[in-house]
């Protein structure tokens, strides 16, 4: 039976279950069943998964994403190709370019200039992976990690291709990723989320993206399984700290009363809602506790602070929430997704990219080598990425062009941890870096794999809305076997 359908005679009442079914008492006798095996489940710690998953044995147990939100150029940093040197500011030729589809900032052009790697690539670590000299840190990485050059999107602008990623769907109204995770598996923390959002810019926000709510929202989902997004300044989490003149003692006793009349209300209606009131109200009062922990890092060596780089001590940055996002999954914390922005160069190309990868070069590998020096790494899925790449011609004036194109036919992200291969290459592009000759990799193939690694089989964690059964992936995608160790 589908989980869902199990949760919805669980929390039928009596009265509902003979009022909406035509098969009377047999059906009720499944309710009670059902609801005894939901009861038991509902002792567990933390926050419970679906009855039946994992659907097999996981390679990993939690996950980061590591979200580069404005399509980091792949042909600076991870797919290195010599033929753009060759033909640096030739126009990319019409044979390659074909009907592909372009944003209109540049599907008009008359001229397309080839633009080559600003900085030179170097192979990195025993397996020679080639990495930009641009990310020396993620290049000391290299053996952990699996580079994918083979991705392809439709989307060819920001928030239909972040929302893709991260939902499904380029229009918005879809459970997120993590919502649908942790649907699925729930979460081994009593105290802290089970999906956890931290959003951050880059230092001159020259050329930030909006991150919208619907980004870690839950859809159709019930709101409980929706991220927290925890604030870069004031109190991380809003509300959290009790009035004037109301002690822990006396909230809850508070929040005793008050869960009491909702689980009355619960009985009589089953609203799944009222469901997550009630264990929204508890969890906020856990992190009353657990937050102030999670953010004191007195407790953490001085050598694995510097790890992280300076602006570790720097509140809303990049690198404070990769050590904030170590804490949380140590924690139990099963999907934590960190968005930066800042990787949008249209027309600042040759100053803006060297900046950003200064900005999230260090924190992203010490995030690995810290889950690794912990025993973590093994069990925790990262993937680093975002929406699209960049062209292979260059934006502005056909002389001297100074930014790229957003590019969706062909680019680059890398994974790492549970179930990845490491020092290992997936995929191929042509020589123009602007067609996949070897290996492609969709958006939905891409999280029917990481489903996969976190033990879910994409095709069955579904939901029932409006009469269909719908699922991350739609009706799409398929595991990706050639990245798995």
């Amino acid at each position: 039976m589908e989980p869902i359908i199990a949760d919805t005679f669980a929390r039928m009442t009596r009265r509902q279950m003979f009022g909406q079914s035509a098969t009377g008492l047999g059906l009720a006798a499944l309710a009670t069943l059902l609801g005894e095996e939901t009861q038991a489940a509902d002792k567990k710690p933390g926050q419970p998964g679906l009855p039946g998953l994992p659907h097999h044995a996981a390679k990993a147990d939690r996950m980061i994403y590591l979200w580069q939100g404005g399509g980091p150029s792949h042909l600076d940093l991870y797919d290195p190709k010599p033929t753009l040197e060759k033909f640096k500011l030739q126009d990319l030729p019409e044979s390659v370019r074909g009907t592909t589809r372009l944003s209109t900032m540049t599907s008009g052009y008359k001229k397309w200039p080839v633009v080559p790697a600003i900085k030179p690539y170097k192979k990195w670590g025993k397996s020679g992976l080639e990495i930009s000299t641009l990310l020396p840190n993620i290049g000391s990485i290299a053996d952990d990690i699996c580079v994918v050059r083979s991705m392809n999107t439709e989307a060819v602008n920001h928030a239909p291709g972040v929302t893709f990623f991260l939902t499904g769907s380029q229009v918005p109204g879809r459970p997120s990723m993590g919502a649908w995770v942790t649907y699925g598996l729930g979460s081994a923390a009593a105290e802290l989320p089970a999906f956890v959002v931290m959003t951050s810019s880059d230092k001159t926000r020259s050329c930030g993206q909006l991150f919208y709510d619907y980004y870690w929202g839950s859809g159709f989902l019930p709101s409980k399984y929706q991220g927290t997004r925890f604030r870069a300044v004031g109190d991380p989490v809003p509300y959290l700290n009790n009035p004037a003149g109301v002690s822990p003692e006396g909230r809850r006793k508070l929040l005793d009363g008050l869960q009491e009349l909702n689980q009355q209300h619960l009985a009589e209606y089953g609203d799944p809602e009222i469901d997550t009131r009630i264990s929204q109200y508890e969890m906020a009062f856990q992190m009353q506790s657990s937050v102030p922990g999670l953010l004191d890092f007195s407790n953490e060596p001085k050598h694995i602070l510097e790890m992280y780089g300076p602006q570790v001590h720097e509140p809303g940055t990049y690198a404070r929430h990769c050590l904030i996002a170590r804490r949380l999954l140590e924690r139990g914390t099963r999907f934590v997704q960190l968005m930066h922005s800042g990787w949008d160069q249209h027309g600042n190309l040759y100053t803006q990219l060297e900046g950003q990868c200064q900005d999230t070069d260090q924190p992203s590998a010490a995030l690995v080598k810290d889950l690794k020096r912990l025993g973590l790494l093994d069990k925790t899925l990262v993937v680093w990425g975002g929406e699209f790449g960049r062209t292979p011609f260059g934006q502005g004036p056909a002389e001297k062009p100074n930014g790229r194109d957003h590019f969706g036919r062909a680019f680059s992200l890398w994974m790492a941890g549970g179930g990845v291969k490491g020092g290992h290459v997936h995929g191929e592009t042509d020589e123009w870096a602007w067609n996949i000759v070897k290996d492609p990799v969709h958006v939905h193939d891409h999280q029917a794999t990481i489903l996969h690694l976190l033990g879910i089989d994409h095709t069955r964690l579904t939901y029932r809305y409006q009469g269909r059964q719908f699922r991350l992936t739609d009706i799409h995608g398929n595991v990706v076997r050639g990245v798995m160790s």
